[in-house]
């Protein structure tokens, strides 16, 4: 399998075009109820940071403001799913941690998240199906270290590439 660089072009194919609404459906199918969808997110944004998470961290990992990202930690800390701590490395910071309630909710989320995938991909060969989640996986997962390239750092600059 090759790889396209960041500084050729991708080939010109329609299918390319339905990335975005692709992912965007798929977001909006399991969990079913958008009170499930920002509980899972935030409780996976949290579980895969590499260190500490504030909820100034979890905003800006969510891509929303840190009111939004605020409120649904609060809701998050009431049903028992996440707790604030100290801060390791600075005890003046307050950090989120999953609750052991919350890990068990994240599994919950994840295995109905398998349950629709192998429903929706029923039709699919079982080395299309493997095949999918790992590219899918690998796909998260670059998207995850390019979105960090491009967080802006605490003094203002960023690790994007410059604008052309």
């Amino acid at each position: 399998m090759s790889s396209t660089s960041s500084s050729e072009q991708p080939p010109d194919d329609p299918a390319l075009d339905q990335i975005g609404p692709a992912l965007s459906r798929l977001r909006r199918r399991v969990p079913a109820s958008s009170k499930d969808l920002s509980r899972n997110l935030v409780l996976n944004v949290i579980a895969d940071a590499p260190g500490e998470t504030t909820v100034g961290g979890l905003a800006a990992e969510m891509g929303v403001a840190q009111p939004v990202a605020s409120r649904t930690v609060a809701a998050c800390i009431a049903d028992g799913l996440l707790r604030r701590a100290a801060s390791q490395s600075d005890g003046r910071r307050t950090v989120l941690e999953l609750t052991e309630r919350g890990e068990a909710e994240r599994n919950r989320f994840a295995a109905e998240q398998r349950e629709a995938f192998l429903e929706i991909t029923a039709a699919w060969s079982p080395e299309e199906r493997t095949q999918f989640a790992q590219l899918l996986t690998r796909y998260g997962a670059d998207a995850t270290a390019w979105s960090r390239k491009r967080t802006p750092h605490r003094d203002g600059t960023s690790s994007a590439p410059p604008a052309r």
